[in-house]
């Protein structure tokens, strides 16, 4: 059975003491790729997911600024930006959004997350949608500045409901679903992952963050990407193995990989 970690950090500092043994325990537990995120501590460096994808064949990239960075943005940062797309391992321009939760103001995230959307559809590429707590704005934003272009994006760590489901697919995005699809109080999000066509699933970790059951409240790493197709399966009453070839499926097609 092959799945794929279409959402982590490898490069979080939680993974300092023991990264070549986790992306090891990945290679074991049957992921075919990971997709490590470019978001970092933010700019100016935002090559940090770059850095781990050289090192490894099945591990990819993405770059772009989290909207909690968005106050760290210089003059010369999405020049940099740009520059980066060219290099054969990035995949994708996330996480990107808007997250209300932390208090950064929106007129502060806001253009940032439209300026990324630009370059996004400039250079064609898939985005990865951070949102926490902005729902409402970040879908009215993707809906008058990214549904118009027909381009592909997702939305990371699903936790929404059904009705925002159905938003975000018809607007053309793949839905990736993490550890909290896991916890017992989720049914919300088993909900919005019932109805989700199966080619346009996708199963993610956020490693180190929000590990599935059994392994909640401690740090996540890609391997434990097996319990949430687990969860997810039974929400879908559906097969895990068939769940694992059309996520994998899925995330190949997305990014223009071959079987």
């Amino acid at each position: 059975m092959q799945l794929v970690d279409s959402h982590c950090h490898l490069d979080d500092e939680q993974f300092n003491p023991d990264r070549a043994a986790v992306i090891q325990r990945a290679r074991e537990a049957g992921l075919k790729y990971i997709l490590s995120i470019g978001t970092g501590d933010g700019p100016p460096d935002l090559s940090v997911a770059i850095r781990q994808a050289d090192q490894h064949d099945f591990v990819f990239a993405t770059l772009g600024v989290h909207p909690n960075d968005a106050a760290k943005v210089k003059d010369d940062t999405f020049q940099n930006l740009e520059g980066l797309l060219r290099h054969p391992k990035v995949k994708a321009i996330g996480e990107i959004g808007l997250d209300y939760h932390w208090g950064v103001p929106k007129d502060v995230q806001l253009p940032v997350f439209l300026q990324q959307l630009e370059i996004a559809a400039a250079a064609k590429m898939p985005i990865i949608i951070h949102t926490r707590d902005a729902w409402p704005d970040t879908l009215d934003v993707l809906r008058t500045h990214w549904a118009p272009r027909g381009l592909p994006g997702i939305m990371h760590c699903f936790t929404g409901d059904a009705a925002q489901a159905r938003e975000c697919l018809d607007m053309g995005f793949y839905l990736a679903f993490g550890g909290v699809t896991s916890y017992p109080k989720a049914e919300a999000v088993r909900d919005a992952a019932h109805i989700v066509p199966a080619d346009r699933l996708l199963l993610e970790t956020d490693a180190p963050y929000l590990a599935p059951v059994p392994h909640r409240g401690k740090r996540n790493e890609p391997a434990f990407v097996a319990h949430t197709a687990r969860a997810l399966a039974i929400a879908r009453q559906e097969d895990i193995e068939q769940l694992a070839a059309e996520t994998t499926s899925n995330f190949e097609r997305l990014f223009g990989f071959t079987s």
